[in-house]
């Protein structure tokens, strides 16, 4: 089972997250701390009380954007100790997700928090410490739509068609879906796109970016460097696609 730690600066969002926590059979205890620094007396405490004493801490529900220290500073600190607690970030905003997994964070998710997606970031964190055999509370599954792909906004799920984009961009574990009216994250890895979406005309064009052929406005090429245009944004492709590129390029009705 196991042990964790939320914090959250939020009372309302501190205490739900508690209450989420204690509600899944994989969490034996779950307790809050509303700062970085109550967070870090907890924390030493647990290191002082050994991986199997009465007071250890196995995985911290951390908020980012919090007064004085922040999340990621907290998770950088956390790096140093010897056996450190897994990080889940907890949090509303998506623009840390690269440097969240930088730090090795176990999952990032977004607020405000559904039941079903803080089930998976404990499976996640419940298999790197071994302790998985408690079986995952039941969450409907759903077959993909292969034409949609399911994103998560303001804790409310969209779907947003697969045509509508443009471009992706990897972002550690997760990947950026642009579309002309903005962008989305989501967790799945880059790699799992380009395979799902090869038939639909999306083209890898560096390690960084999958990019739908049909949204490609322009290709340039400049003293031996090879570019697209998607929209207004200027893409680079590595040398290993280019030659690919162009060939569907060429091909394109």
């Amino acid at each position: 089972m196991l042990r964790a730690l939320a914090v959250d600066d939020e009372r309302p969002s501190l205490e739900e997250l508690v209450y989420l926590l204690n509600a899944d059979p994989r969490i034996g205890t779950a307790e809050g701390a509303s700062d970085s620094t109550e967070a870090l007396r907890r924390i030493n405490r647990a290191l002082e009380s050994g991986p199997d004493g009465p007071d250890a801490i196995d995985v911290v529900f951390l908020d980012i954007q919090m007064p004085g220290l922040d999340g990621l500073d907290l998770a950088r600190l956390l790096t140093g100790f010897a056996r450190p607690p897994l990080v889940v970030f907890v949090t509303a905003h998506e623009d840390f997700a690269v440097q969240a997994f930088d730090l090795e964070a176990v999952d990032y998710v977004l607020k405000p928090v559904r039941r079903e997606r803080l089930a998976e970031a404990v499976r996640r964190a419940a298999e790197q410490r071994g302790t998985a055999a408690v079986p995952a509370p039941r969450i409907p599954v759903h077959e993909p739509d292969p034409d949609h792909i399911t994103v998560e906004l303001g804790g409310v799920a969209r779907f947003v068609p697969v045509d509508d984009i443009t471009h992706v961009e990897a972002q550690g574990d997760y990947a950026r879906l642009h579309t002309e009216r903005g962008s989305h994250l989501v967790r799945i890895p880059l790699s799992t796109l380009e395979e799902r979406w090869r038939a639909r005309g999306f083209v890898r064009i560096h390690r960084r970016h999958l990019v739908a052929l049909r949204h490609i406005g322009e290709l340039r090429l400049d003293a031996g460097t090879v570019s697209v245009l998607v929209g207004t944004e200027e893409l680079q492709v590595s040398r290993r696609h280019a030659r690919e590129l162009r060939d569907l390029l060429m091909r394109r009705p």
